[in-house]
């Protein structure tokens, strides 16, 4: 047997498959590596395991943070109105005690003396509106158990014209009360001083007032005039004397308190005099004005 045919006879029928193109080195290690990100793309950080403290940012001090998480603020609309609501709150509270605190602090710096008028003040006011009180509960039984309700209703008419006339000027009056004389030797008694004497005598239960020959009403007014006082545009002059009718007991207290009408005109070098008495007739009369617009009303 030649060679050459040695040769083919040894030589495999079948030859060995070659490798695949991707079976190369180059494909292998390409296989493993992961897969390539474009350019541009963003990177996103990894998640921080559990356990791990998140680190503060580099060059912050933690009152940066601090300033930094509060400024600027994030207000909801909610959150300003319950912001609104509550400041008004705390300013009406804030007024109410410092209101109550100015007058704790009036009272607590009073004299006794003081203390014990204002309270016999207050238990006049109050004797006055329960007798006010009984006598319209009387005058609504006379009417409710009269037989000639008619009749009452007229009596009781009469008796409430009268009073009005009183109070209004336009009839004379009598009982029990007191006279207040005020020397005024030096001309320094002013109309704003008697004026406070009258708004003292009323807030004390006057019912009747007369200065001098002028009734003093709702409506009386005073001016400085010259040498004297001027009352609803009458002049009158020294001694300025007023005729009240009234409780006695209630009128000249009111009048001597500390601080009051006759401590005021005394400092002004006035001479005052209160007598009390069981008739003081109050004569002076004032003329019906007829209204020019008003008139009365059926309603």
């Amino acid at each position: 047997m030649s060679e050459h045919e040695h040769n083919e006879t040894t030589r495999p029928a079948v030859s060995p498959p070659r490798p695949a193109p991707d079976a190369s080195p180059a494909a292998g290690l390409r296989r493993e590596l992961p897969a390539e990100v474009p350019a541009g793309a963003p990177t996103r950080a990894p998640a921080p395991a559990e356990g791990d403290v998140p680190k503060p940012s580099p060059g912050l001090t933690g009152r940066q943070r601090l300033v930094k998480g509060l400024w600027p603020p994030r207000v909801t609309r909610a959150q300003l109105i319950v912001a609104l609501l509550l400041f008004g709150l705390g300013f009406g509270l804030a007024v109410q005690v410092a209101s109550n605190s100015d007058s704790d602090s009036a009272l607590r710096g009073a004299r006794q003396e003081d203390l014990v008028r204002i309270l016999d003040e207050l238990d006049d006011r109050t004797e006055r509106l329960e007798d006010e009180k009984q006598g319209l509960e009387k005058q609504r039984d006379e009417l409710e158990n009269s037989s000639d309700q008619a009749e009452e209703a007229r009596k009781q008419t009469i008796e409430k014209e009268r009073q009005l006339g009183v109070l209004a000027g336009t009839v004379a009056a009598q009982g029990p009360g007191i006279t207040m004389t005020i020397e005024d030797t030096k001309g320094t008694v002013e109309a704003d001083m008697l004026l406070d004497a009258i708004q003292e005598l009323r807030a004390a239960g006057a019912e009747a007032i007369q200065v001098n020959d002028v009734r003093v009403v709702a409506g009386t007014y005073l001016t400085d005039s010259g040498n004297g006082v001027g009352v609803d545009g009458n002049k009158i002059t020294t001694p300025y004397r007023f005729k009240v009718i009234g409780k006695p007991q209630d009128l000249e207290p009111a009048l001597n308190i500390p601080g009051g009408v006759v401590q005021t005109l005394e400092k002004e070098q006035a001479t005052v005099t209160v007598e009390r008495s069981t008739k003081i007739v109050v004569d002076a009369l004032r003329v019906v004005k007829r209204p020019d617009y008003a008139r009365s009303s059926s309603r």
